[in-house]
């Protein structure tokens, strides 16, 4: 089998402007910030982003321009920071478009996709708004006769995902909690993954019940210590408050937003 290594540029490179991006972790927790931070420094723009609940990822995407769609159930720092005050913003200036779901609406999308059809029965929306706001369908039940609600598969161009561990042929190993990111990794046309350490294929192979993401799966991978910075990587290190606390304090400022990105993001990361 190949090898599957790439540089984080040489991987980010291949993602066309416009791209539907499926984000994996989930808020303050395993994002691909790494990924993330290519991105901008690459000026990708037009992007969708996919995630159930983003925070520091989508928040900064939308601050910096790159984002023009967002399909996420919540957006936010959870209770330890509040709202994302670049995505919100950028939804009210109307520079990035809203699709609102619900979580569980994203997984159902993402179910369709990984199976290959079109659309997956849902049930738990009734009486939500939801349901017009989204112009969900909805299909006859052939057994009960009844109407049930349809979500339409979301087929990411790309999925973004960061890993603990992960071998030259792609197999990833996630510690903690996985959120969506095995299921984005069936949905996505493409994956790419990022890695704290890249392991000898053996320590894999010894184990394999606890591969995550089978290599087969995954396009190019990526050796990225601290790859999840500053969000958390559950194992190895808590996310950094002090920089989130640094960026909020600076994101409705566009020119120390910008001195922001460029020291932390575009520049060197410093030692934390």
């Amino acid at each position: 089998m190949p090898d599957k290594r790439r540089s984080l540029a040489e991987v980010i490179a291949t993602v066309p402007d416009g791209s539907r991006l499926a984000l994996g972790g989930n808020t303050l927790h395993r994002a691909p910030a790494a990924a993330v931070h290519e991105l901008i420094r690459q000026r990708k723009r037009g992007l969708e982003l996919v995630k159930t609940a983003g925070a520091y990822d989508v928040d900064l995407l939308c601050g910096v321009g790159a984002a023009a769609v967002v399909t996420a159930g919540f957006v936010g720092y959870e209770t330890v920071l509040g709202l994302a005050p670049m995505y919100r913003r950028a939804v009210e200036q109307g520079t990035v478009e809203a699709r609102e779901h619900a979580c569980y609406t994203i997984i159902a999308g993402l179910r369709a996709a990984s199976q290959g059809v079109p659309f997956m029965p849902l049930n738990g929306l009734q009486g939500s708004d939801l349901v017009a706001l989204r112009g969900f369908a909805s299909v006859r039940d052939p057994y009960s006769g009844d109407d049930v609600v349809v979500v339409p598969a979301i087929v990411p161009d790309v999925a973004l995902i960061h890993v603990q561990e992960a071998d030259v042929d792609g197999n990833a190993r996630i510690w903690g909690s996985e959120f969506e990111d095995t299921l984005m990794a069936r949905a996505a046309r493409r994956v790419i993954v990022t890695a704290e350490r890249i392991v000898d294929r053996a320590a894999l192979a010894a184990e394999p019940k606890r591969t995550s993401i089978p290599g087969f799966l995954v396009e190019a991978v990526v050796e990225a210590p601290e790859g999840a910075w500053p969000t958390s990587c559950a194992g190895l290190y808590e996310y950094d408050a002090a920089v989130l606390e640094q960026l909020l304090t600076v994101s409705d400022d566009p020119e120390a937003l910008r001195a922001f990105v460029d020291e932390r993001i575009l520049g060197a990361v410093p030692a934390r």
